[in-house]
């Protein structure tokens, strides 16, 4: 089957017959008016890579793959990335479509009948090398959910294998009752930490509302949950070297000074209380937080949590670590983004086989 390949790496069949046999087999290019065909680049250089159709210059000459592939890359830039993820779902027997922005492509899904079956994912094809951009997954997320499509990133890392990730807006919720101490107790504070000595608060605090870490007949609090307890009226703070009060604003400046992202962090574990869970340390998965939808003597950790100003932008390796580590312990991987006032919203990444 012979097209006419045009300076912008796109190919035209004007015989009505061959036009229709390309078409029927996995719904490639546009009908055209009188029966042509007009294929757009990511199909011309595919169907030509697969030797599928044969292709022509203007002078008649036989044109070779490399040749249909070069004309798309001067027409295009960025077209080797976004080729590599069309070339790899169309092997996986889906039927892609290229589409207008926000996004690369339009994805039916399997056995789907194109203009009868609506598309099932919107993906979006990226380098390893562009930055991963919150904000920007965020909007797409958004669009997606709107649209009801599931929204797919590939990406293509420096020897052109894919990873593909589910993005989507969630809301991350628990069971564990809101209930805080009826009479407010006292913390120690000591360098980065609070200890509680009182029995019945290191009960209610470290059993009940699972706060801190039981270290004998004490109760271990973090400089985090500390802040949320002072907040909430349910801890007075005292220096543990001189016995004074410490006032909020002083424990907060310290809170600061030991953590760049103290203020991202205190909106995201707010949050994440005030959905009824509970929230503990990710240190040793390499996250902010892991969050638990009830007492940890009776769940295990659902979410990890990483808490980032909502514009973060940030390496992709990053970003690829991290939800490789949650997946790989069960949990689902979270980034909290806190804008101003704080308001946070949560976009959850997952690695997935489509």
């Amino acid at each position: 089957m012979s097209g006419l390949l045009a300076a912008d790496g796109t190919v035209r069949f004007s015989d009505a017959a061959e036009s229709s046999s390309i078409y029927a087999k996995g719904y490639f290019g546009t009908p055209a008016p009188g029966g042509a065909l007009a294929l757009d680049r990511y199909e011309s250089v595919y169907l030509a890579e697969m030797e599928r159709v044969e292709i022509l210059a203007a002078t008649g000459r036989p044109v070779r793959w490399p040749e249909v592939f070069r004309r798309a890359v001067r027409a295009d830039p960025g077209f080797p990335v976004r080729y590599l993820v069309y070339r790899d779902l169309r092997q996986r027997g889906y039927v892609v479509r290229a589409t207008p922005p926000p996004v690369a492509f339009s994805v039916l899904p399997r056995g789907g009948v194109l203009h009868k079956t609506p598309s099932r994912y919107w993906v979006e094809a990226l380098s390893e090398r562009v930055p991963f951009d919150l904000a920007r997954l965020f909007d797409l997320a958004d669009r997606a959910q709107t649209a009801k499509k599931l929204l797919l990133l590939g990406l293509v890392d420096e020897e052109s294998d894919l990873t593909y990730y589910r993005v989507r807006r969630t809301a991350p919720g628990g069971s564990l009752p809101p209930t805080p101490l009826v009479v407010p107790t006292e913390g120690w504070l000591s360098d980065d930490r609070v200890t509680v000595h009182e029995a019945t608060a290191v009960e209610e605090l470290g059993r009940s509302l699972a706060y801190g870490s039981r270290v004998g007949d004490r109760l271990e609090l973090s400089l985090l949950e500390a802040v949320y307890l002072v907040d909430s009226g349910q801890l007075v703070l005292k220096d543990a070297r001189t016995g004074r009060p410490v006032p909020a604003e002083r424990l907060e400046r310290r809170a600061r000074r030991l953590d760049a992202r103290f203020d991202e962090r205190r909106a995201a574990y707010r949050e994440l209380r005030g959905r009824q869970l509970v929230v503990k340390t990710g240190f040793k998965y390499g996250a902010h937080f892991r969050a638990y939808p009830r007492n940890p003597d009776h769940s295990h950790a659902r979410y990890l949590v990483q808490a980032v100003p909502a514009s973060h932008r940030a390496a992709w390796p990053e970003i690829a670590g991290g939800v490789r580590v949650a997946q790989g312990v069960r949990k689902e991987y979270v980034i909290a983004g806190v804008a101003a006032g704080p308001s946070v919203r949560f976009l959850s990444l997952e690695r997935i086989r489509p």
